[in-house]
């Protein structure tokens, strides 16, 4: 089914589009690609970037989640040779920065196979600092807020290559069956009391 991607806030992708026109922002970018770009580029599919904190539960704390920016595609011709960053400042979204390397090419992966997934999907990408993961976060309710809500336990998740180990990447997981592998892999194994 097709993915039913949000639209990005008009002033993020205004930032992105003033960045890529901006010489200077693209020549001091730490993306060969993007600089030696020959044909025009594009900033596309934009992406929310939600990242989940507290993924182990302490006390009555849960996993929550909270919008970080959004994320955009940058193509030359058919293929995606960088991504933009943009951040939410207390003047509006602004544009943070470009990179590329190995989660570029990844997500990219992740979105193709996202739309062989039977179901109608909002994507959205989800970081797990605490597991050093970016996932592909496939949202069930596709006309849900793109800057708001968390992980449902039917959503899927599709970790970006590359994953932590012990987590398959590009292998849609429910949030359900995913989430108490997360959890164990951060919480810290207890050592063995020896006695004095």
């Amino acid at each position: 089914m097709p993915l039913h991607v949000p639209p990005a806030p008009a002033p993020a992708l205004r930032s992105v589009l003033t960045a890529l026109g901006s010489p200077s922002a693209v020549r001091e970018a730490p993306t060969p690609s993007l600089r030696s770009a020959q044909q025009p580029v594009t900033a596309e599919l934009p992406l929310p970037v939600h990242v989940l904190d507290q993924v182990v539960p302490q006390g009555d704390r849960r996993p929550r989640t909270r919008l970080a920016g959004w994320r955009f595609l940058i193509r030359c011709g058919d293929r995606a040779i960088a991504a933009a960053d943009t951040m939410l400042t207390p003047d509006g979204w602004a544009f943070s920065h470009f990179f590329e390397g190995p989660y570029l090419t990844s997500t990219e992966l992740a979105l193709q196979q996202a739309e062989t997934l039977p179901g109608d999907y909002q994507p959205r990408l989800l970081s797990v600092p605490e597991l050093y993961m970016l996932t592909l976060w496939l949202r069930g309710d596709r006309e849900a807020d793109p800057a708001k809500g968390k992980p449902a336990p039917a959503d899927l998740l599709v970790p970006l290559a590359p994953a932590p180990p012990g987590i398959a990447a590009h292998r849609p997981h429910r949030v359900a069956d995913l989430l108490p592998v997360m959890t164990s892999r951060v919480t810290p194994v207890p050592l063995l009391g020896f006695p004095a």
